[in-house]
């Protein structure tokens, strides 16, 4: 009897790798409004061409859910977003603007101890480091807290 996976199987070490590569080029052909992140997919859309961005945008889903389909791969409604102006993304928000820093990340380092001592300064600079792709000449900052 042979046997043959119809997921992924995560426990194997070479999985991730494996799904990462899979994914990557069957939506190759999408690139140009659909990045994939390990086991995310994210449709982003301009108005062009004659057409609005929700029109655009439903052709790009369309095209992207087919590919999906052709290919046998599974996406779970529960953990989807259609239509959003701004989607989270490992610890930051998405959208038509960038990045921005995640409000609650940003509420418990302002809203945490104040530093005491060095050593309480260094745990706070290690959160606050968080902040150093969202904020403007945060190295220089940084330094004049430190000295």
């Amino acid at each position: 009897m042979l046997w043959e996976w119809l997921v992924m199987p995560q426990g194997m070490s070479n999985a991730p790798a494996t799904f990462n590569r899979l994914v990557t080029q069957l939506f190759r052909p999408h690139r140009a409004y659909a990045q994939t992140y390990v086991d995310d997919i994210f449709v982003h859309t301009r108005a062009g061409h004659g057409k609005s961005a929700v029109e655009n945008h439903m052709e790009h889903l369309r095209a992207v859910l087919e590919c999906m389909r052709n290919n046998k791969l599974h996406a779970n409604l529960d953990k989807c977003v259609f239509g959003a102006e701004e989607i989270p993304f490992l610890s930051c928000f998405i959208g038509k603007r960038g990045l921005r820093a995640d409000p609650a990340k940003v509420n418990a380092i302002v809203e945490g101890p104040v530093p005491k001592n060095q050593k309480d300064l260094r745990k706070w600079l290690g959160l606050a480091n968080y902040l150093q792709n969202y904020s403007a000449n945060y190295d220089r900052q940084q330094t004049l807290i430190v000295v």
